[in-house]
């Protein structure tokens, strides 16, 4: 791709000044239009050393109202973030909408020059260029617009502009070895690059690649690139929310290979144990969780676990035998509830990205992201399109955590109606447990066949073989709990061989 870029285009002074204030103007225009239509907008810079990433990028905000906008300089990962799955740290960097996220430099990163300098292999290469290809279309199918830009230069300009820099004392630190590496092996960063820019170039977020040659053509032709791209946006986003709320007749749940599961009404309630023998089980799982846990933290591995189940069906008791297993200091339980308003400003995965464990950590969700498609798609807090878009966006998010090397253990907690009347009159009839039972959990219980079937929909399309299900029989919570254990244990020791 950079073999077919015009490094001869130039523009005159005379064509430059007209050109550009016109675009500006343009440019400044578009803050309001940006606001009221809540588009989030995500503008990258990458290329070549000196090319004029940073000077771009100072053209560029000085158009926009500093309220509204982020500017984001990507460094290398820190050693914190290394433990971390590899876009972990740029989800935090998303917009929200209305807003606008510039960036020097991006996840690019980490399949192009740290690739080279870090010596990563190239299966591991495209496997991370995957990752950022689901990425980028799990925002932009939800509204985002993502705008690439590739600085280009010639070795002999790059080389020329390190060297002017090298000898100014007030710029000299602004070149670094890494800067002259990239010079002496200019033909293998160029091939990195250019494998780089075509793997990526998809048509929802494809790359604006420019030469950096001349400084005043390079701007102009950004500009025009970013008003452009931004006013089609603008004018597609009425028909593109309109035909979110129509329903689709097919849903995706991606390309994965996935496991046969029952379905809620074959699931067999009637198994128990005895307290004798669940107490002996409990202890006997929960000593070999807690030497598990070790291994999992000498090993480097995450483990997620994630609890779904009817209202009243022991999730919380599940948690706490569970985590009477773990240290202290190597887990977390996340409770979660209804989206703040924050998190509601940005893709629903967002607020889940935030709360993973590092490596070698644990971390617990009661309730999890699949409420994208049981509580939000049944009370109608999304659009149709939205949660049946969400079973690929599910299952990609967790094939990315498990190719980062986490263990993957999700269990829906089944129990019958009958039973789940029966918890529900107990906790209003024992004080201490009044505080349970609200009003919601009684209206819950009115649409419990449209739960059911959701939940028939959603193990049936995320059942993967990397993060599989597991329906645990909850109506004898003793049961219950010892198989949760077991499963979880099962799970570590399959992962650790």
């Amino acid at each position: 791709m950079l073999e077919k870029v015009n490094l001869e285009e130039k523009l005159s002074k005379e064509v430059y000044r007209a050109e550009i204030e016109r675009l500006k103007r343009a440019l400044t225009a578009l803050d309001a239009p940006l606001r009221a239509a809540g588009l989030p907008v995500i503008i990258l810079f990458e290329g070549w050393s000196s090319a004029g990433k940073g000077l771009m990028i100072q053209k560029l905000i000085q158009n926009f109202d500093p309220r509204w906008f982020t500017v984001v300089n990507t460094q290398p990962p820190t050693e914190t973030e290394l433990r971390y799955p590899m876009l972990w740290r740029h989800w935090q960097t998303i917009p929200e909408e209305g807003q606008l996220s510039i960036m020097d430099r991006s996840w690019y990163q980490e399949v192009s020059t740290l690739r080279l300098k870090n010596g990563i292999p190239e299966e591991k290469n495209r496997a991370h260029m995957d990752d950022i290809l689901r990425f980028e279309r799990t925002l932009t199918d939800n509204g985002y617009l993502i705008l690439k830009f590739f600085l280009h230069l010639p070795k002999e300009e790059m080389e020329r502009r390190l060297t002017k820099l090298a000898e100014n004392p007030d710029t000299s630190w602004r070149v670094s070895k890494a800067d002259w590496k990239r010079v002496h092996h200019y033909r293998r960063y160029q091939k990195c690059y250019d494998l780089m820019l075509e793997y990526t170039n998809s048509a929802s977020a494809p790359w604006h690649i420019f030469s950096g040659v001349d400084r005043r053509a390079a701007t102009v032709g950004i500009f025009r690139a970013l008003l452009s791209s931004v006013q089609e946006k603008l004018a597609r986003l009425p028909g593109e929310r309109a035909a979110r709320k129509i329903s689709a007749e097919h849903i995706d749940a991606g390309d994965y290979r996935f496991i046969p599961m029952p379905t809620l009404s074959e699931t067999d309630l009637s198994v128990k144990l005895d307290e004798a023998e669940y107490r002996a089980s409990l202890k006997r799982e929960q000593k070999r969780l807690s030497e598990n846990h070790n291994r999992l933290y000498l090993h480097r591995i995450p483990l997620l676990i994630a609890y779904e189940g009817w209202d009243a069906a022991g999730k919380g008791g599940n948690i706490k035998r569970l985590s009477a297993a773990l240290d202290p200091r190597g887990y977390i339980v996340h409770p979660i509830a209804s989206p703040s308003p924050e998190e509601k400003k940005r893709h629903f995965l967002w607020r889940f990205w935030k709360r993973l464990p590092k490596d070698g950590h644990i971390a617990v969700f009661d309730r999890s992201w699949y409420g994208r498609v049981l509580v939000e798609r049944i009370e109608g807090f999304c659009e149709t399109a939205d949660w049946q878009r969400a079973y690929r966006e599910i299952n990609d998010f967790e094939c990315g955590l498990w190719q980062w090397g986490a263990v993957i253990v999700k269990f829906w907690i089944h129990i019958s109606n009958e039973e789940q009347l029966r918890r529900f009159e107990a906790r209003e009839r024992i004080p201490e447990k009044q505080w349970k039972i609200t009003e919601e959990d009684w209206r819950n219980r009115e649409k419990w066949p449209e739960y059911e079937s959701a939940v028939d929909e959603m193990l049936r399309n995320t059942s993967t073989d990397f993060a599989p299900w597991h329906i645990l029989s909850g109506n004898d919570k003793y049961y219950a709990r010892v198989q949760a254990l077991r499963a979880v244990n099962e799970a570590i020791e399959k992962r650790l061989g």
